[in-house]
């Protein structure tokens, strides 16, 4: 595996456990948390203008993490939501 994929992995276990904090401290909702994320994805699945030249695949690529803190947000376990990552997947607004 290349030691890129396992630092991503680590930043997004890193980034799931800030935002339960802000949960567990009041300081934020699953909601908040959530729709912020939702917001971060639709930047890349939207209609967004400046990724639509951008291949799917790539697109894919940059809204795995998103997913897969979305997924995290719900406090399964992480054999869990890591399976359930690719099955968040919708087609972007602009393929045909």
């Amino acid at each position: 595996m290349n030691v890129a994929n396992l630092q991503l992995e680590g930043l997004m276990m890193a980034v799931e456990s800030i935002n339960n904090l802000l949960v567990h401290k009041g300081l934020l909702s699953v909601d908040d948390i959530d729709i912020a994320l939702r917001k971060s994805q639709a930047n890349f699945t939207g209609d967004e203008r400046t990724y639509e030249d951008m291949p799917p695949a790539n697109r894919d690529a940059i809204c795995f993490p998103i997913r897969l803190l979305q997924i995290a947000n719900n406090s399964l376990p992480f054999s869990e939501f890591a399976k359930m990552v690719g099955q968040t997947k919708e087609p972007y607004n602009d393929q045909r």
